[in-house]
């Protein structure tokens, strides 16, 4: 009876200190559903879609709720989303669970404010300006190249795929152009690290997060062994790690340590893969069920590569800078996917916040999705229109990645990668999907059913008007 009854004790003290308050303070209207558990089940049983404009019907663009153990606020307007992310950024620190912060190492800048973060933000920043990357374009069109024939003919997991070109333009972005023998080994252990990374933070033999974090602690030697060599070597090389290895902090030569600069180097590794993918698998979904579009993107594309022919080179940076229907069809889907529904943030002190009190500790968690499906700043918002896009949306109403300081800073290369593929894509191949219906899953960001299995042939050119 004993163990039963400090669990109930347990449970009692998690409900006064969910709930518990000042009496002068009110806060957001909302649910907090069951003890500790929440509403988390809610959250993940249905459409994100539902569960959000649910209780923003019910309750307003600002509601509570609790999910993943965590009393949460909610905020749907983009007004609030900017006093979050911009305006009191100080008052709302970046959170993540504890389990992914030893994934991908604590001293990631994600997982920080203030001095350090700023530090680091302007070195990773630096190598993804777009004076930076314009370099890459032919070695990330190479890829390209080595892997597009190998889905001639055959059926491809979409999101697989997607994953492989994404993390391999992120090696060179991570390591640069000529890269050691050490990456390869840094590839092998990452992928063991990614099988785990959304899987039960149990780390027992034989889980799937034991067996991922044996992979992280390899993956770190691995990493420290490459900087130690560079170091030794005196050849910082590209890429962000040699950008990392590069600073002085303004000449004062207090460099980054080893570990800070592994776990930045993971940390950017992991932010460029997954979200870039799922975005690349949602563009050839919606391409394939709009076929006017599919032909006008192609047109535009063959437009560009008979110059580039003609001129008997590759492609070019400037080249990309001239693909506007295409980078229309880019920006709405992430606008209609929204791969980033909302971000954790917490609030470091007790907040008043539009009104109401937001205590100190709880999750306050920006909806970009909502907003991105708000029909008052984008119309019939269901629709797939990258037209909507040939006038600018209104402010901070668009935020694919994000805003303020903690905002994606690899958006640039994101979206050169995926305007280098479909640039290759689209005049050469067509697909159709295999026996999947309509659907979407979340593991965690949303994508196409079962990765979209597509096959994939050679496109009938007589078939363009």
């Amino acid at each position: 009876m004993i163990p039963g009854v400090l669990f109930c004790c347990f449970l009692l003290l998690l409900v006064f200190l969910q709930w518990h308050r000042p009496k002068d303070k009110r806060l957001p209207p909302g649910s907090m559903g069951w003890p500790y558990i929440g509403e988390t089940l809610k959250l993940y049983a249905e459409n994100p879609n539902s569960f959000f404009f649910n209780r923003q019907k019910r309750f307003g663009d600002i509601f509570k709720t609790h999910i993943l153990g965590c009393p949460c606020v909610m905020i749907s307007s983009p007004e609030a989303a900017r006093i979050v992310l911009v305006t009191r950024a100080n008052l709302f620190k970046p959170t993540y669970p504890t389990s992914k912060e030893k994934m991908i190492g604590p001293e990631a800048m994600f997982f920080h404010q203030g001095a350090y973060h700023s530090r680091l933000k302007k070195l990773v920043q630096s190598s993804f300006l777009p004076s930076a990357i314009r370099g890459s374009v032919s070695e990330i069109e190479q890829i390209v190249l080595r892997f597009l024939p190998s889905w001639k003919n055959t059926t491809i997991n979409t999101l697989q795929e997607m994953k492989r070109y994404a993390f391999d333009v992120a090696m060179i972005s991570a390591f640069g152009e000529k890269q050691d023998l050490e990456t390869e080994g840094i590839k092998h252990l990452y992928h063991r690290l990614e099988k785990g990374y959304n899987s039960m933070p149990l780390d027992l033999p034989g889980t799937p997060f034991h067996k991922a974090m044996k992979a992280r602690k390899l993956l770190n030697e691995t990493l420290r062994k490459l900087i130690q060599k560079r170091r030794q070597s005196r050849r910082e090389g590209g890429g962000l790690l040699g950008v990392l290895l590069g600073d002085k902090d303004n000449e004062k030569l207090n460099q980054l340590s080893d570990s800070q600069i592994a776990d930045n180097i993971i940390g950017v590794i992991f932010a460029a893969h997954d979200t870039t993918a799922s975005v690349l698998t949602w563009i050839l979904k919606y391409l394939h069920d709009n076929e006017d579009l599919l032909e006008a993107v192609t047109r535009e594309q063959e437009g560009i590569r008979s110059k580039i022919v003609e001129a008997n080179r590759g492609l070019r940076w400037d080249d990309t800078r001239r693909m506007p229907l295409t980078s229309r069809v880019i920006q709405e889907t992430l606008r209609t996917a929204s791969i980033l529904s909302f971000t954790f943030r917490e609030a470091v002190e007790d907040v008043e916040f539009e009104g109401y009190f937001i205590p100190k500790g709880w999750k306050v968690l920006p909806l970009f999705r909502s907003i991105h499906h708000c029909a008052d700043f984008f119309p019939q918002p269901e629709r797939f229109d990258p037209s909507r896009f040939e006038v600018p949306p209104k402010p901070n109403t668009y935020m694919p990645f994000g805003n303020g300081v903690h905002s994606c800073p690899g958006s640039e290369l994101a979206k050169l990668e995926m305007l280098i593929l479909l640039h290759h894509l689209t005049p050469t191949y067509r697909w159709q999907t295999v026996g999947v219906e309509d659907g979407i899953q979340y593991g965690p960001f949303p994508v196409p059913k079962w990765g979209l299995p597509l096959r994939v042939g050679r496109r009938n050119k007589t078939a363009t008007p």
